[in-house]
């Protein structure tokens, strides 16, 4: 069981940037039109809830690992000196309990090195059918969660630029919008964790009006 954690340490940024990623121009770029809530509900009561957040934690973990490799060789102890997002640095905390501060691909390759050890353990993560799931899970769950929620914010905040160089704003935000509905749906954040977020949540966890779909080309 990994007993790391993250905890923002309250520090103000010197001055806050300007967000770009609110600009209108790129919140209304999406790859999907249609309620993310029908993709994060629980299909039917046949299907248990733990195998269902199972599945989709996986997920998430493999989409935001490539979300985050597209940019991650701007993503540099040089340019980011520590892992923030808005005005939060996240720390990193070893099995120790020892606070450890890290630049932002070092605590990203924490992030993914942990979630990567924890989705593929058969007593944490079990694939195969009758195996039951450990008492933990949800906890682990929720970790998980908080991690990868880390990693999406410093992509937003750091890294905007970038991901709209590259065109893939469309993507990201869709990404961010499904994670946040899902973890919404099944409480696995805390809102005072994801709040310095809610600017952007609220735009892109509203449906928008038919006509201003502005849909991503698939290449």
């Amino acid at each position: 069981m990994v007993k790391s954690k993250t905890k923002p340490n309250g520090k103000k940024a010197p001055a806050e940037e300007k967000k770009h990623y609110m600009e209108p121009e790129y919140t209304k770029v999406r790859v999907v039109d249609f309620d993310l809530k029908d993709l994060v509900s629980l299909p039917t009561k046949e299907i248990d809830l733990n195998e269902w957040l199972a599945n989709n934690t996986t997920t998430f973990f493999n989409l935001i690992n490539l979300q985050y490799s597209t940019i991650s060789e701007f993503c540099t102890g040089d340019t980011c000196q520590a892992m923030t997002a808005c005005n939060t640095i996240y720390y990193w905390y070893d099995e120790r309990g020892k606070k450890m501060k890290c630049t932002a691909p070092q605590y990203v390759d924490l992030v993914m090195t942990s979630v990567q050890k924890l989705v593929t353990d058969e007593e944490i993560f079990p694939t195969k059918y009758g195996k039951d799931f450990p008492n933990s899970f949800e906890s682990l769950v929720k970790k998980v969660c908080r991690y990868l929620f880390h990693v999406l914010a410093h992509i937003y905040w750091a890294h905007f630029k970038e991901t709209v160089a590259l065109e893939l704003q469309g993507h990201l935000n869709t990404l961010y919008a499904h994670f946040i509905v899902f973890v919404r749906e099944f409480n696995l954040v805390e809102p005072k964790e994801t709040c310095i977020m809610d600017d952007l949540s609220e735009v892109l966890c509203a449906p928008l009006p038919p006509h201003t779909h502005n849909h991503v080309t698939e290449r």
